[in-house]
């Protein structure tokens, strides 16, 4: 059977580990099984979110509002923008699809960090659209300003992951204000804020003021999600905020019911527990400093944070494969960042005992 030739060169998307992969394959019982590998909100999801959950059960056998009015009009309470402004999709990955769908094609590709979500270059592959990359990994906004000025007429939408996953990385707000004025008015530049409560706690000169960033660019497409901080990651909700005029013409691409009856009421719910989130948050850096700290004992080099992973840095000291593989057996899964072409591991800041432990197992293990 002949398939589309543009699939020929796409790498399929790896999640992490599942729990139920170790118990299979290491005989381990699942409670002893930390998983710290896919950025989940080791919380889980907030008890209010869970009891709608619960007495909404009922409405399985019934399609979602597919206006999503409740949904649309808590966010846009949340950032002060207008309920126009505001797409949902099936993660913040879907909003992604119908980006590129709509801009990119054969002849106008898109712009990316060296390192990013892998998802921009596959979804962009998908329709033959070429993928341009700064030589940095990271966010190197000179590196992005000089290859889309050599190939300004080859490019349609530059990828801001701020912060980045799967580095960790970002960029201060001033900084995104200022590369992005530099850029023509009809390339799309989208801001990928999976991670931006993080980093808007960690630092308020990295915050992004979503309202500000629409009023302020006409050519700007913000992007969030409840998978992370929220804890939804399995309910799969994500949305895309713009100017109306972006957002219908998104809009014309979005399947109808395109997140399910139960994922909607989570989200509403969700949006509601300001509490909840916040504590995750503090959690979460807070526990990062024992990463922190781990690493510059056993000289192992990290990139600063702004999200609720680190990223250690190996180099030429150990080999990154062998030890997630190592601790996978031991019933820890991380990511290993071989497939990026780093020899690094991405570790999920969990709950302090699984933090404890893994750097206990980690110890061991180098």
């Amino acid at each position: 059977m002949i398939f589309n030739d543009e699939l020929k060169d796409i790498v399929t998307y790896e999640g992490g580990k599942p729990i139920e992969l170790v118990v299979r394959e290491f005989g381990i019982e699942p409670k002893n099984v930390i998983k710290l590998a896919s950025n989940e909100n080791p919380n889980g999801v907030s008890p209010k979110v869970v009891e709608v959950v619960k007495n909404s059960a009922h409405l399985m056998s019934q399609y979602p509002d597919d206006s999503m009015y409740r949904l649309k009009n808590g966010l846009s309470k949340r950032f002060e923008v207008d309920t126009k402004n505001i797409i949902i999709g099936a993660g913040s990955d879907q909003v992604i699809e119908f980006a590129i769908r709509a801009k990119a094609n054969r002849q106008k590709g898109i712009l990316t960090a060296g390192v990013t979500f892998a998802m921009y270059e596959i979804y962009a592959k998908q329709i033959g659209a070429k993928v341009f990359k700064t030589p940095s990994n990271t966010h190197n906004l000179e590196e992005f300003y000089d290859i889309y000025q050599k190939n300004k007429d080859k490019i349609s939408i530059i990828f801001l992951c701020l912060p980045n996953n799967p580095l960790g990385e970002s960029l201060q707000t001033k900084e995104v204000y200022k590369f992005i004025r530099e850029v023509d008015a009809n390339t799309l530049i989208v801001i990928d804020g999976a991670y931006n409560e993080y980093a808007s706690f960690k630092d308020k000169d990295y915050a992004i003021n979503v309202k500000d960033l629409i009023n302020t660019f006409s050519n700007v497409l913000y992007l969030g999600t409840f998978s992370k901080a929220y804890g939804l990651g399995g309910m799969r909700v994500g949305y895309g905020i713009s100017n109306k005029f972006i957002i219908e013409n998104l809009y014309k691409l979005r399947p109808p019911f395109n997140i399910t009856t139960l994922s909607l009421e989570a989200a509403v719910e969700a949006l509601k527990d300001k509490e909840f989130v916040k504590f995750s948050i503090q959690q979460n850096f807070s526990q990062m400093k024992k990463y922190e700290n781990f690493a510059q004992r056993n000289k192992i080099n990290f990139i600063n944070s702004y999200t609720n992973f680190i990223t250690l840095l190996f180099e030429e000291k150990f080999n990154s494969k062998e030890i997630a593989n190592i601790l996978l057996k031991k019933g820890i899964i991380v990511r290993d960042l071989t497939s990026y072409g780093l020899n690094a591991i991405r570790v999920t800041i969990g709950k302090p005992e699984q933090n404890d432990k893994f750097l206990e197992v980690f110890r061991s293990v180098l």
